[in-house]
């Protein structure tokens, strides 16, 4: 194994002390191109996963599965910052990796990786575990050195598989792009309309993103769109339904290819709404009154975690 690698693994280090799944960190100190793997060709997910696992891990076997995603985002803005507010809900339990990533070419990045999704919830279990976790910087939310934060979280639509001739990039791939190299939420957006979008584990998903002057936007493929247009939507929060059809959406109940989720963020809503000023505490408000306990049965139940990125003070 090269030494970049080498130095990764060996800056792993547990910060909980749990009796089942636990917080680690990592430093990312090997090179990748995002533009390999892309230039790699994406048709499916064992393709998406291939191109991935050939850049970060050459001539090392190992099993790993593509991951879905669940959730609730929003954006608060006061005078002195501007926070994003993150819950990770997803029915498997799951060790978690905070990564620090500062790539040759792309910004620095702070980011949470769920570790379930690569068979690697402990760590320490093996050499394969172990290897595992350099998978880490294709990550599921996070926020980098230009104040843009970004997460993606699941809808019940069918999966997008956009064929307009455009390189495809698929769902956490989307996640380090923009986490390396976009300034704001309007690069965020130029960025994402340069690629078709490939909709990995057979779900669908869209992005929410939102950057140090408060810019909240949704970025979906329209579910009643032939070729599955790219839309993007200025919104305060989002939750597991497409924003552009918000008022196609009930809560308490699913809503066909429109979604579900509506009563979280009326909840997350009803807490930005009555607070005049808005603060970290606000913040932990809304993420605790859009939480989910366990539920074997609803894929986006269970919360794994939760998360306030400071988009202004980093």
């Amino acid at each position: 194994m090269i030494d970049a690698r080498k130095h990764t693994l060996d800056s792993v280090k547990k910060l909980t002390d749990y009796s089942d799944f636990n917080l680690y960190k990592m430093d990312i100190c090997y090179d990748y191109s995002i533009d390999k793997i892309i230039d790699r060709g994406i048709f499916d997910d064992e393709s998406a996963l291939g191109a991935i696992l050939q850049e970060v891990l050459p001539d090392y076997p190992v099993n790993l599965k593509m991951p879905n995603f669940g959730c609730s985002a929003f954006t608060m803005k006061n005078p002195d910052s501007v926070m994003m507010g993150r819950n990770y809900d997803f029915k498997n339990d799951t060790s978690s990796m905070l990564v620090y990533c500062l790539p040759k070419e792309g910004y620095r990045s702070v980011a949470f990786a769920a570790l379930d999704n690569v068979g690697a919830n402990n760590p320490e279990l093996s050499d394969e575990t172990r290897l595992a976790t350099l998978l880490s910087p294709f990550s599921l939310d996070g926020i980098n050195e230009k104040g843009v934060s970004i997460a993606v979280l699941t809808l019940d639509s069918k999966p997008v598989r956009q064929q307009s001739g455009k390189p495809v990039i698929a769902t956490t791939l989307a996640i380090r792009l923009i986490l390396d190299r976009a300034a704001s939420t309007e690069e965020t957006v130029t960025l994402f309309e340069k690629y078709d979008m490939f909709a990995s584990s057979g779900r669908d998903y869209h992005f929410y993103v939102t950057d140090s002057n408060g810019d909240g936007r949704v970025i979906e493929y329209d579910c009643n769109s032939d070729d599955r247009k790219l839309v993007v939507t200025k919104s305060p929060a989002v939750t597991n339904f497409f924003v552009m059809y918000k008022n196609f959406v009930k809560p308490y109940q699913k809503n066909g290819v429109y979604g579900h989720g509506r009563e979280r963020y009326d909840k997350i809503m009803n807490v930005l709404e009555k607070n005049n000023s808005y603060t970290k505490e606000t913040a932990w408000e809304a993420l605790v009154s859009a939480s989910q306990a366990p539920n074997p049965n609803d894929i986006t139940s269970n919360t794994q975690w939760s998360i306030v990125y400071d988009n202004t003070n980093l």
